[in-house]
């Protein structure tokens, strides 16, 4: 099995004119978007994201176009658009706990399982370069750059939201925090980093949010009720002093419990989420993934709670937290040091308390007129078939303030053909009247840089990522690799230099990481 969606674009552009768009619903579908159907409109009677006249954008690397409510009609003539092969959608994604437990394996001296390996979740882990929007909603930014393999480029798709606001800004936060205390989070960098960066974060909330606090191990317990935090910090911190690790792990009834806390201290016009921390390794109780996923989807569809799943230890549950944290509309992310545990907790977790979209999906149209193949790196388990796009019934992500999600293809241009390569679009529902929007972006490839080796920076360091995960992958069948690959040699080589540019600590983490698995690697051979 090839290791991304591999399309072959076939055909020839069609002619389409297209009246203001009607929003029917179509039947049919497709895998990941996948279509072997070769028509000129969406199953849903619309046209995919316009090449020659529509994309609400004016053209050119990063551009972005003006925002349009997704209800509104298209008044804009398309003279073309791609049929479903030539397209890519999926859900958005802010997790970024697949690089933190790869980091925490190297440096344990183990390659980490390639299963566990989610290229989206590396390049996300990185600061980008992207403007900013306004308001609620994205920005997009579309750019790319040729690789050393002839007529293969790298394209990036860059989706931002708005600057993370003060804290005072922000809605109330009604948190439910579900702690694992289970005898194997006894391991140093479990447990105790949970209390100590809890202990923090209840000093930076605000006096108006609210803490809940349920354990769980053979049992779930509430140890806390909701609590609002003016006057009564001290009863917070007694409640998180308390914290021991003791037998199994039922995560069902930790689960269960937690939502339960969740529902009963639920406030009106605040931010209600539920905060998972565990290893996710289930091992007493319900054990069965599908009962707890649904357990968590029926919580968020009924009262639209939702799940942050904070990944801890060597031995972790990655492929069930993913799932727990897709279910319930959330994100996920793992801490293996106090320094990753005051981020998530202290910083992550308090300024993203508000959101600023929901479902939101991503739609990528590729011109056949200039592109024969296209891979999207990563994203595997967020496909969403391309007639789902304007669905807003079928589930997409949710994004907060000051988040930013990347979006990166291979791509085989047709060669001496010149132009525009494709159009990108994103659509969300406004996290408070759930109206739909959709915005777009464009990129030519009179846009492409000569090299990725020569593109900005912050292009540099998503390849980078991308790369290096292409290299964890390596050898597992149901992937192939990524055009022009270089040794991890280079590829830490390039990451020193752009650490030192950036003069940014995280790039010279990803550099040591990148070192420590060339030393493995080099060891197996």
């Amino acid at each position: 099995m090839e290791r991304y969606r591999i399309r072959r674009l076939r055909g020839v552009l069609l002619a389409l004119t297209t009246a203001g768009g009607l929003l029917l619903t179509g039947c049919g579908g497709g895998d990941g978007g996948h279509s072997s159907a070769d028509n000129s409109t969406y199953p849903s009677g619309r046209p995919a994201p316009g090449y020659a006249n529509g994309g609400g954008s004016t053209g050119g690397t990063g551009g972005t176009g003006e925002q349009k409510n997704g209800d509104e009609s298209d008044s804009e003539s398309r003279e073309f658009a791609p049929a479903p092969d030539y397209l890519s959608t999926f859900a958005l994604d802010v997790d970024t706990a697949s690089y933190g437990y790869a980091r925490r394996t190297l440096a344990e001296g183990r390659l980490p399982d390639p299963s566990t390996v989610r290229p989206e979740e590396f390049v996300n882990s990185f600061r980008q370069d992207y403007v900013r929007p306004d308001g609620n909603g994205f920005s997009v930014t579309v750019d790319g750059a040729r690789t050393d393999r002839e007529d293969w480029s790298l394209v990036r798709v860059g989706l931002a939201t708005r600057p993370a606001s003060d804290l005072g800004e922000r809605p109330p936060a009604a948190l439910t925090f579900v702690i694992d205390i289970s005898g194997s989070m006894a391991e140093p960098g479990r447990l105790d980093l949970a209390k100590s960066s809890l202990g923090v974060m209840t000093n930076r909330l605000r006096d108006d949010d609210s803490v809940a606090l349920v354990t769980f191990s053979d049992e779930a317990e509430t140890v806390l009720p909701m609590t609002r935090l003016g006057g009564n910090r001290d009863e917070v911190h007694d409640a998180i002093a308390t914290l021991e690790p003791t037998d199994s792990t039922n995560l069902g009834a930790g689960v269960e419990t937690g939502y339960e806390t969740a529902v009963e201290g639920m406030r009106e016009g605040a931010t209600n989420r539920v905060v998972l921390v565990s290893d996710a390794l289930a091992n007493t109780g319900d054990t069965d993934a599908d009962t707890i996923l649904e357990r968590i989807a029926s919580q968020r569809r009924e009262h639209g709670i939702t799940l942050f799943g904070v990944g801890v230890g060597s031995d972790y549950g990655d492929a069930l937290m993913e799932r727990l944290a897709d279910k319930g509309d959330g994100h996920t992310a793992y801490v293996s040091t106090e320094d990753d545990a005051r981020k998530v907790f202290c910083e992550d977790l308090p300024r993203n308390i508000d959101l600023t979209a929901r479902d939101a999906k991503a739609q990528i149209a590729f011109d056949p007129a200039t592109v024969s193949d296209f891979r999207l790196i990563g994203y595997d388990n967020r496909q969403v078939a391309d007639e789902d796009f304007r669905d807003d019934s079928v589930d997409g992500g949710e994004t907060g303030p000051g988040h930013t999600v990347t979006a990166l293809y291979a791509v085989h241009t047709k060669p001496g053909t010149e132009g525009h390569l494709a159009t990108a679009s994103v659509r969300w529902l406004d996290p408070d009247s759930r109206a739909p929007h959709e915005e777009s972006g464009r990129v030519e490839t009179s846009s492409l840089q000569d090299s990725v080796w020569s593109a900005s920076p912050r292009f540099q360091v998503t390849a980078t990522a991308a790369y290096f995960a292409d290299a964890l992958r390596s050898g597992d069948d149901r992937w192939s690799s990524l055009p022009a690959a270089p040794s991890l040699r280079d590829l830490e080589e390039h990451a020193e230099d752009l650490a030192r540019e950036t003069e940014d600590g995280e790039v010279s983490q990803l550099a040591e990481a990148i070192g420590r698995a060339g030393g493995l690697m080099a060891e197996r051979r």
